[in-house]
C-alpha cells in the first residue's frame, strides 16, 4: 500500500479585489487546522472590472497576453497574503481560463474542500459575481463547497446542520461533526418539518417520527467525536426560513446538496439554494457520496 500520497488540497477561488480576502483567510486557516496543502485558483475569461492596460486598449489578439498578466498579478497578491497568514502551509497557485464556477467544479474532483467568498446579497454586482459562481459550483462540485460570508464581527462558536434523513443529509452530518471537532465548536442538529396544507392526521406521531430520524442520523457520530457537544432539535416551519434564522446565531451552516423530494439529475435542492441566498453565516454544502 502506498504511503506517499499527498492529502487532497483545500482549493480557494481568489477574488480579484485585494480588499476581499475573507474567503482566502478562512481557507488558509482551515488548511493549517486540517494539515492540508492550499491551492489558490484564479479563473479568468474577461478583463477585470476597470482594467486598462498601459498604452491604451490592446487589440483582440493581445487580450490573452494582457489577461494572463493581470491574472498573474492577482494571484501574486493573494499568494503573498496567504503565505504571510499561514507560513507553515504548503501553498500553490493556478491561473486558469474559463468561467470560475466550471473551473472550480473541475478542481473539486481532486480537492478536500472548495472555498469561495460571498458578499451579502443586495446589489446588481452581487448577482453577477458571488451568486453566479456559488449556485452552479455547488450543484456540480464533487466535494464540499464553503461559501464564506464577509466578516461581520465575532460569531457564536457553534455550527448548525440541517437533517432530513436523506443520504445527502447523513453526509452533511458527518462533515458537520468533523468540522465542529476541527473548530472546537458545538453542533446543533435541526430537523425541520413542514406540515402540508391540509395538516397532519396525528401531529404527535409525526413529531415522534422526526425525532427518531434525527436521533438515528446523528447516532454513532458522538462516539467518533466525543469532543463535540451536540444539541438535537425538531422545529416546525419552512426549512429555508428556519435554517436562515438559525444561521443568525451560528459560525456556519451545513446542508446536503439535495434532500428528500429532489428530482433525479437535479444536484442542488431548493433548500440548499435558499440558504445559499439567505443565510447570514458561512454555508457549507456537502454532496452525497463525496470522496475523501
Amino acid at each position: 500500500m502506498r504511503t506517499d500520497l499527498k492529502p487532497k488540497p483545500i482549493v480557494v477561488g481568489v477574488d480579484p479585489d485585494p480588499d476581499k480576502r475573507t474567503a482566502l483567510a478562512w481557507a488558509a486557516d482551515e488548511a493549517r487546522r486540517r494539515r492540508r496543502p492550499l491551492t489558490l485558483v484564479y479563473a479568468q475569461g474577461v478583463p477585470l472590472p476597470g482594467y486598462r492596460p498601459e498604452g491604451g486598449r490592446p487589440s483582440w489578439e493581445q487580450w490573452p497576453k494582457e489577461l494572463h498578466r493581470a491574472g498573474a498579478e492577482v494571484l501574486d497578491g493573494a499568494l503573498a497574503f496567504a503565505e504571510e497568514r499561514q507560513p507553515a502551509v504548503e501553498i500553490s497557485a493556478v491561473l486558469a481560463e474559463g468561467r470560475p464556477a466550471w473551473v472550480l467544479a473541475e478542481q473539486s474532483h481532486h480537492a478536500a474542500l472548495v472555498v469561495i467568498g460571498s458578499r451579502r446579497p443586495g446589489g446588481a454586482r452581487e448577482s453577477f459575481t458571488s451568486a453566479a459562481v456559488a449556485l452552479p459550483l455547488t450543484a456540480h462540485a464533487a466535494c464540499p463547497v464553503v461559501v464564506v460570508r464577509e466578516s461581520e464581527g465575532t460569531r457564536p462558536p457553534g455550527l448548525v446542520v440541517g437533517v432530513d434523513g436523506s443520504p445527502d443529509s447523513a453526509a452533511a452530518v458527518d462533515f458537520a461533526f468533523e468540522e465542529a471537532g476541527t473548530l472546537g465548536a458545538n453542533l446543533r442538529a435541526l430537523y425541520v418539518w413542514h406540515a402540508p396544507l391540509l395538516g397532519v392526521l396525528d401531529e404527535q406521531a409525526t413529531l415522534q417520527e422526526c425525532r427518531r430520524v434525527l436521533a438515528e442520523t446523528t447516532a454513532g457520530r458522538t462516539a467518533a467525536h466525543p469532543e463535540v457537544e451536540l444539541h438535537h432539535e425538531v422545529v416546525e416551519g419552512h426549512p429555508v426560513q428556519v435554517l436562515t434564522e438559525a444561521s443568525d446565531h451560528a459560525l456556519g451552516l451545513v446542508v446536503g446538496t439535495r434532500g428528500r423530494g429532489g428530482f433525479r439529475g437535479l444536484r442542488l435542492g431548493s433548500v440548499s439554494q435558499g440558504v445559499l441566498h439567505h443565510a447570514r453565516c458561512t454555508v457549507i454544502t456537502v454532496p452525497h457520496g463525496q470522496r475523501r
